[in-house]
């Protein structure tokens, strides 16, 4: 059974910092195919940040010099660090793989997701 489990979601003032974790089982961890979504009610789950094939990183235009996406291949496990947190960043922050099925067909695996709130 392929398994996300995130972790390091909390509470925090504007401008503070958090560093999400996702550790990943039941697949050959590939940071390539990992990435941080997040939604919140009544919304679209979007994208955060993630890694693609060429080994570089895409992100949200609302995030980007803020947050950066990292993986140990060691640990299996890929991270989101959060810095200068805003209250719009409050979301359930979700970690994603997305296994390629063939070159037209994709399967996405999901987390529970971790609560992360920003206070003003």
């Amino acid at each position: 059974q392929v398994q996300l489990v995130e972790s390091g979601g909390g509470l925090v003032q504007a401008g503070g910092s958090l560093r999400l974790s996702c550790v990943a089982s039941g697949i050959v961890f590939s940071p390539n195919a990992m990435g941080w979504y997040r939604q919140t009610p009544g919304n679209q789950r979007e994208l955060v940040a993630r890694f693609t094939s060429d080994g570089s990183t895409n992100s949200a235009d609302s995030v980007k010099g803020r947050f950066t996406i990292s993986a140990d291949n060691a640990k299996n496990t890929v991270y989101l660090q959060m810095n200068s947190l805003k209250p719009e960043d409050t979301a359930v922050y979700y970690c994603n793989f997305r296994l390629m099925i063939t070159k037209y067909a994709e399967r996405n695996y999901w987390g529970q997701g971790t609560q992360v709130t920003v206070s003003s």
